[in-house]
């Protein structure tokens, strides 16, 4: 299992990458020129520092689902109001997520693992829930297969750590399959009454 998670996932993770980048080409440039016109000048990239495998931080490539526009104050619009339609049905079929092949090729990212969150949640964590930095955060993960953001903050660092704990062939193979079944069916976008996955505060 450990010859499996230091060496042989890695060289699995960049193989998938390079060749889904090169099949995926043609639809990663629709969808690249359909969010600049759809996110109003607010750009069809986003690119945000997240801590990846023992904490060190790294740029994550994502699609920009969401517009720049503010109220009056110049603070940003609530996330619910800068979700365009086009941004929704590229987040609800996890199309967003494909930039992050590229943080694949780079090793700040593998294809399975568990998902890379906010920097400022590092001070917030537990040293148990902080065990989920000792492998490469993933595209999708163990989390992901039972509920995405529809899990309690409690419940998905709980699956992140049996991920570190348990990864093997057999599980990514699991995660992959699992995976897919839940964006065709566009399973766990977000919880209810909300566009994303709610704050954590180290509390809930």
């Amino acid at each position: 299992m450990k010859i499996y998670r230091d060496c042989i996932k890695r060289v699995l993770g960049f193989s998938i990458a390079l060749v889904a980048i090169i099949c995926l080409s043609p639809l990663l440039l629709v969808v690249t020129i359909w969010l600049h016109f759809a996110n109003k000048g607010a750009g069809a990239f986003f690119l945000q520092e997240r801590p990846g495998k023992d904490g060190k931080i790294f740029k994550i490539i994502k699609y920009k689902t969401m517009t720049d526009e503010r109220d009056a104050n110049g603070k940003l619009l609530p996330d619910a109001q800068r979700l365009t339609r086009v941004g929704r049905f590229v987040r609800s079929t996890s199309i967003d997520e494909l930039p992050q092949l590229f943080n694949v090729l780079k090793g700040d990212m593998a294809i399975i693992g568990p998902r890379p969150l906010l920097v400022q949640y590092l001070p917030l964590y537990s040293p148990e829930q902080a065990r989920r930095h000792e492998v490469r955060p993933g595209i999708t993960g163990w989390a992901q297969c039972h509920g995405r953001n529809t899990l309690s903050w409690h419940d998905k660092f709980k699956l992140d750590v049996w991920y570190v704990d348990h990864c093997s062939f057999l599980t990514d193979v699991k995660v992959i399959l699992t995976t897919i079944k839940k964006v065709i069916a566009r399973d766990g976008i977000a919880q209810n009454g909300q566009a994303t996955m709610e704050t954590f505060n180290g509390n809930n």
